[in-house]
């Protein structure tokens, strides 16, 4: 048993020594109150996966309101402006050692009864897929960190190891625990409520396991290309994906309050539509909102060359957000599909998904605002059937005049309540982000039995079919319509937008018509910004909006990853305390400086563990804060 102990990856230092033995020692016994050898490693598997889920505690913090927040899935401050909350980070790194020490302990238990012959016929099996999703979490936390321990050694504060180390024994792990797993062995009825992933399906687990191995060798596809091509190459002929939805990993939700309640269910959180996913929705796909709203909105719809309404006295201009100062005041003429499915339309009260959160105001049933253009002199307007979303950051003297931005719930659109109601599956890995994967590597000419082209196009066709919307896939898929950012669908289709196109406007003071030219987004992060439609643009575009909402903590990967797809400046009305790179001289560039690279380590994981806290942050190579960008991450 003590070499056993010795061989536990991954229990991270939470405190003191003596407080990392008492966790470890309350997780061998809570809450089953048994001893040891009345325990079963498929015990600790439920309870890792289960807490995994994250209860309402740590899902509005981590998921919410850091992950969603610095992926854009969601118009919010916070970590998107620099701000990171420790007490937030503390909860979850609490979590996580539970939630590793528990799979740990899975895989432990499994371990010691194979070597005594103690163990059932599927104890291997269940070993290989406690060791998949150690794989997972182990790099779930790194990918919000940075450096963290890998393996615990007896008695002492485990010690941090690089990300580069940390990826190189994920992979490790899960290419060998996929080919262990032995498939003509059967899973015991008994057993599977204690996987409510897969139920103790090995062949899905195998599936996952090897989807994984795709991620996690294209995270490292800028850093280590020849590491990330031998690693997805030998996936591939491996052979095994998670490429249907029934190979989906998901996980049930329910109502209450623990791991199975739904990870945005807290009805504070408005969770309004970003100005990133906007601008990336709006015309994409050239498939026209008269096909796809109920007839009460059909005169909402607005030309497709009209941008709104222009209010330059309470809307911010000081950000590179290509819709900044205009007001929709209808719906757009064109938009991808999904838009209308994630996020309900202000007044479209009859709509089965609209969500009426907060339960306790009546906000969102509430359509009518104003704006201020002096004491006494407002501006009234109806948001009924409007389609917008603010820029994020900091709008000085223009957001106190915009009642609208001050109170958002009712006035622009938010997360359908199919996502809230805690009565969803929460999605881990979904068969089209295999395909997006393999889009990527054929596009950087990896072996993978298929072309760009055919997996960027099945990854849409699965993303559509979830969403209901596979009546638009082929329209879509042929469209050569530019969004706002300069992206079209069709694969060949590569051509460059003009730097400008020409919108129509209204002057809302006067209501005096006007048009005006409205510049592409320049992404300095990508190409140094000369380039808008290319095929892997596309691809993480398409990758992007299929993450919502499941995936935010990937959508953040892949911008940090590639600076794809276009992010907007946080508005810089007034100076961000917590962002001082950013200045009204250079908002119209894009810099990694301007958007959150990490999440710092809490502090009582520096108060409790100084060499362990320092050894992290030499390996981090930078300052522990929100601007050093991880190992696998772009460096400028």
């Amino acid at each position: 048993m003590k070499n056993n102990i010795k061989k536990i990856a991954f229990i991270i230092a939470m405190g003191t020594t003596a407080a990392s033995c008492s966790k470890f020692d309350e997780i061998n016994t809570h809450p089953y109150n048994v001893n040891d050898s009345q325990t079963q490693p498929e015990y600790f598997f439920n309870k890792s996966l289960t807490d995994a889920q994250q209860d309402p505690n740590i899902a509005e913090r981590v998921f919410v309101l850091d992950w969603k927040t610095a992926g854009r899935q969601h118009l919010s401050n916070g970590l998107a402006t620099g701000s990171a909350n420790d007490s937030w980070s503390a909860e979850y790194w609490k979590y996580s050692s539970q939630w590793i020490g528990n799979i740990n302990l899975a895989i432990n238990k499994s371990e010691v009864q194979l070597a005594s012959n103690a163990g059932f016929t599927y104890t291997s099996n269940m070993l290989q897929a406690a060791r998949i999703w150690r794989a997972y979490l182990l790099t779930e936390i790194a990918d919000n960190f940075g450096p963290v321990p890998i393996v615990n050694s007896e008695g002492t504060n485990p010690t941090p190891s690089s990300v580069k180390d940390v990826y190189a024994y994920a992979l490790a792990e899960l290419k060998d625990a996929v080919n262990k797993m032995d498939l003509t062995v059967g899973t015991d009825d008994a057993i599977k409520k204690y996987d409510r992933a897969y139920q103790f399906s090995w062949e899905k687990w195998q599936r996952y396991g090897n989807s994984m191995r795709l991620r996690l060798a294209m995270r490292l596809s800028e850093i280590e290309p020849g590491k990330a091509k031998t690693e997805f190459e030998d996936a591939v002929k491996f052979g095994k994906f998670i490429e249907s939805t029934e190979q989906n990993f998901t996980v049930a939700e329910k109502s209450g309050w623990d791991g199975l309640t739904g990870v945005m269910s807290r009805e504070w959180n408005s969770q309004a539509l970003s100005a990133t996913m906007n601008n990336i929705f709006i015309g994409l796909g050239g498939v026209s909102s008269s096909k796809q709203v109920n007839a009460a909105m059909i005169g909402s719809i607005k030309a497709e060359n009209y941008i709104g309404k222009k209010y330059d006295k309470q809307f911010t201009s000081l950000t590179n957000d290509p819709s900044a100062g205009y007001w929709l005041d209808g719906l757009p003429n064109k938009i991808d599909p999904r838009a209308y499915k994630a996020f309900y339309t202000p007044g479209d009260f009859t709509n089965p998904n609209f969500s009426k959160y907060p339960s306790w105001t009546n906000d969102a049933m509430t359509t009518k605002s104003y704006l201020v253009n002096a004491p006494g002199d407002t501006i009234k307007l109806d948001t009924k059937y409007t389609w917008n979303a603010f820029s994020l950051g900091s709008w000085g003297d223009k957001g106190s005049k915009n009642n609208m931005f001050n109170i958002i719930v009712g006035k622009v659109p938010a997360l359908s309540q199919a996502f809230r109601a805690s009565a969803s599956s929460r999605i881990f890995f979904a068969n089209w982000e295999t395909y997006f994967l393999l889009a990527e590597a054929s596009l950087r000419g990896w072996n993978t039995g298929t072309t760009a082209q055919a997996a960027y196009e099945n990854g849409i066709k699965a993303n559509f079919a979830y969403w209901g919307v596979s009546q638009f896939v082929g329209e879509y898929l042929n469209s050569e319509d530019f969004n706002r950012v300069g992206t079209s669908v069709k694969f060949t289709h590569t051509a460059e937008p003009s730097s400008t196109h020409t919108m129509n406007y209204i002057d809302g003071y006067t209501n005096v018509a006007g048009t005006v030219n409205i510049k592409y987004p320049v992404n300095n992060l990508y190409k140094d910004g000369t380039i808008k439609n290319d095929i892997l643009t596309k691809i993480i575009t398409q990758k992007y909006i299929a993450n919502l909402p499941w995936l935010p903590l990937e959508a953040w990967n892949d911008h940090r990853r590639l600076g794809l797809p276009f992010f907007e400046n946080p508005a810089i009305e007034i100076p961000l305390t917590n962002m001082p790179d950013l200045t009204s001289s250079n908002y119209m560039t894009s810099n990694i400086k301007f958007f959150p690279q990490r999440l710092p380590y809490p502090s009582n994981f520096k108060s409790g563990s100084s060499d362990g806290y320092s050894q992290a942050v030499t390996l981090l190579g930078g300052a522990d804060n929100v601007y050093t960008p991880l190992y696998w991450a772009k460096q400028k």
